[in-house]
């Protein structure tokens, strides 16, 4: 674990905002060749080859977070793919949610997902219950088939787009979630395009960062000038577009010019916003460091109270702190933070490094920041 004592939080850490929980841990029914979550030494499931979250797991997870979380809760389901354990188990999830519940409780349910299992039923469950959701699609069939691809090697595409036909005709409310590698990242406008022509109008990128054991990018990584240019042109080409076509990362960015808190945790002071329900009820405080030094507790033993208290968790959120020197002089520290710890470590194990995509951040908060700055204070009478 590293070590943060000497560098504490200047103010105690919130109470846990929101969840996000992964009922069927890693595992998945496509083999994406980019994916970071299996076969990771570091991860404390893997030897476990039936990962299912029980019912009882469920019930206790919805009773306990309900009661911690009054007024408003949250749950997201990630993966792996959480759709492995099948429409019921969600059927269920809402009926102990309406069970626990309590007068005036605002609960909100959102689920990331593939999209290879969807069918009428479950478009039936998230209709019913107001889900959310989150559709991996990397773009037009050559681009996205490129990596993920299912155990047999065959691309999803087909798969995804029959997905989200259903949900556009079921009515559905969803976004698209793009993975941003070497396949896709020197084609920002024929992505834009694609995603508009399916009538998609809320989409997130994430850019890759894989490296091998000696910190050199893996081939699907893109470079920080890449990714760069790919933000600075999609910033260009949404901009007339700015009333119809929400990115998160924009909207992220506006947010934090506006001095609201933005929705995306790599941009908060610290690293405290939610934490990660594992299947068997283990917690811990991010998506990226499910490893054993950062367990924060197990819902069946430890009160969410407890676990939010947790030493442990001062020093994950505590993390966020200990950024690069030459973030102290960088005119663009108070919008970005200092970048995401998983980033900065990903390379070569170092929290104190950049961010691998400084550079690219850069490039975009000296294209855009002018202008998102001129738009949040027209929107607040400002300007």
């Amino acid at each position: 674990m590293v070590n943060i004592t000497e560098k504490p939080l200047s103010g105690p850490i919130g109470r846990i905002g929101s969840l996000l929980i992964k009922p069927a841990s890693a595992l998945c029914n496509l083999d994406c060749s980019y994916c970071f979550y299996l076969d990771r030494d570091s991860d404390p499931y893997r030897t476990q080859p039936q990962r299912r979250m029980s019912q009882e797991t469920l019930e206790k997870l919805v009773e306990s977070w309900l009661a911690y979380s009054y007024p408003q809760s949250t749950f997201a389901f990630q993966g792996g793919e959480p759709t492995l354990c099948g429409p019921e188990f969600f059927a269920r999830l809402c009926e102990l949610q309406k069970q626990y519940g309590r007068n005036g409780q605002s609960v909100s349910n959102s689920l990331q997902t593939n999209g290879v299992l969807l069918n009428e039923r479950w478009c039936e469950i998230f209709r019913q219950y107001n889900f959310l959701l989150g559709i991996s699609l990397d773009g037009p069939e050559p681009v996205h088939d490129l990596h993920r691809v299912n155990k047999e090697g065959r691309g999803s595409w087909r798969h995804v787009i029959r997905a989200v036909e259903l949900l556009q005709k079921r009515r559905v409310e969803f976004n698209a979630l793009c993975v941003v590698s070497t396949a896709n990242v020197e084609r920002p406008r024929e992505l834009y395009k694609f995603y508009k022509s399916l009538g998609i109008h809320h989409i997130q990128f994430i850019p890759l960062a894989e490296f091998d054991q000696d910190g050199n990018p893996l081939p699907f990584t893109p470079t920080p000038e890449q990714y760069g240019r790919f933000l600075c042109e999609m910033f260009g080409i949404w901009w007339p577009d700015i009333k119809r076509v929400r990115i998160r990362f924009f909207d992220n960015l506006a947010e934090s010019i506006a001095g609201v808190k933005p929705g995306a945790c790599n941009l908060h002071e610290s690293c405290d916003s939610y934490v990660v329900v594992e299947y068997n009820g283990d917690v811990y405080p991010c998506d990226f460091f499910v490893e054993s030094d950062w367990k924060l507790g197990n819902i069946h033993a430890d009160s969410w109270i407890d676990m939010a208290r947790r030493q442990t968790r001062y020093q994950f959120a505590a993390m966020k702190g200990i950024h690069h020197a030459a973030c102290d002089a960088c005119e663009y520290q108070p919008i970005c933070q200092g970048g995401c710890p998983h980033l900065r470590r990903a390379r070569y194990g170092n929290v104190e490094d950049l961010d691998y995509y400084c550079q690219s951040y850069k490039m975009l908060f000296e294209n855009g920041v002018g202008k998102l700055t001129k738009e949040v204070a027209k929107l607040s009478g400002r300007g």
